[in-house]
């Protein structure tokens, strides 16, 4: 019996070469299909901001080494506080709850009257800005790079037209819309959005998991923590008979 395949759409960098090791470690066969391609825009954060908010590890690797601030620093989640720190900062806030939501709620109570620098990608949600901006807050934002869908992409939708998908781990909204728009370029939309309801989908946490129902994907897990690590592992579990 051969291992179940398991599609990962993590960007085409160090990101999906130790994604497919982990996987290949679990015992599962790794289908790499990189849905996201980063385009840094040489942008900067602001550094008069009281507070500056980071939403990912690319957007700290792309700092430049004499960027600083004498504000507070704020990380999505673990991963992105751990790249902050291993650059040199300090992190002063990282939420309960490694969500949009989850920044606006752990600044609430500190956000009015301040100034909030939000620095990411052009498909932010606009949850932490609105939410920002409901709380007191004067909101900047800064686009650090531009998140495209590699011409190549699409291996995955192919499998899962052909029925031969098992699992696919969704990291963020963008890779179920990108993976949709691969299916719909090669004309088997619908074959693979029905491949992909046979399989498990997985998906990183409760925002993913939205736009997945909105397209009309079911989900069969949501991390229990918005880290790849626990996707993968938590999936592979799942796919243990």
């Amino acid at each position: 019996m051969s291992d179940p395949t398991v599609a990962v759409f993590r960007p085409d960098d160090e990101r999906l070469d130790s994604a497919v090791e982990l996987l290949s470690e679990l015992g599962v066969d790794p289908l790499p299909d990189p849905m996201l391609a980063v385009e840094p825009t040489g942008a900067q954060p602001r550094t008069d901001a009281e507070y500056t908010v980071l939403t990912s590890k690319t957007g700290v690797e792309l700092l430049a080494e004499d960027w600083r601030t004498d504000g507070q620093l704020c990380a999505i989640g673990e991963s992105t506080a751990d790249a902050l720190r291993e650059a040199g900062y300090s992190v002063d806030i990282v939420p309960e709850e490694y969500t949009s939501s989850g920044l606006v709620t752990a600044l609430a109570d500190v956000a009015e009257g301040r100034r909030v620098e939000v620095a990411r990608s052009d498909h932010g949600s606009a949850v932490l800005l609105d939410g920002l901006e409901a709380a007191g807050a004067y909101v900047h934002e800064t686009v650090l790079y531009e998140l495209r869908r590699p011409p190549d992409s699409g291996e995955a939708a192919a499998a899962a037209a052909e029925g031969t998908l098992d699992a696919a781990l969704f990291t963020s909204s963008l890779t179920i819309e990108n993976f949709l728009a691969a299916a719909s370029e090669s004309g088997h939309e619908t074959a693979a959005r029905d491949g992909l309801n046979d399989a498990l989908v997985a998906v990183i946490g409760p925002p993913t998991a939205e736009t997945a129902a909105d397209a009309g994907i079911d989900v069969d897990l949501v991390a229990s923590e918005a880290d790849f690590e626990t996707l993968a592992r938590e999936a592979v579990d799942r796919l243990q008979p």
